[in-house]
């Protein structure tokens, strides 16, 4: 139940830079640009978002055994 809600966390955060640089984008060079931007970063924090949740989550003992020296 934690991997979602760093899942979604990271992924509000992802959004809120998505959309204020899309902002930039299209106060610069236009709304296609801003479309383009915002839709390829929204799609990236998706893919890293998960990422993050996973690495986030990732059980203790698992990094303990493989790091300990085999026997």
């Amino acid at each position: 139940m934690a991997i979602l809600f760093w899942y979604l966390g990271f992924m509000v955060a992802g959004d809120f830079l998505a959309y204020f640089l899309g902002l930039f984008v299209e106060g610069q060079w236009g709304s296609k640009a801003s479309l383009m931007v915002f839709l390829t970063l929204y799609f990236l924090f998706l893919w890293v978002s998960w990422l993050l949740a996973v690495w986030m989550t990732k059980p203790k003992e698992a990094q303990a055994a493989a790091t300990a020296p085999a026997a």
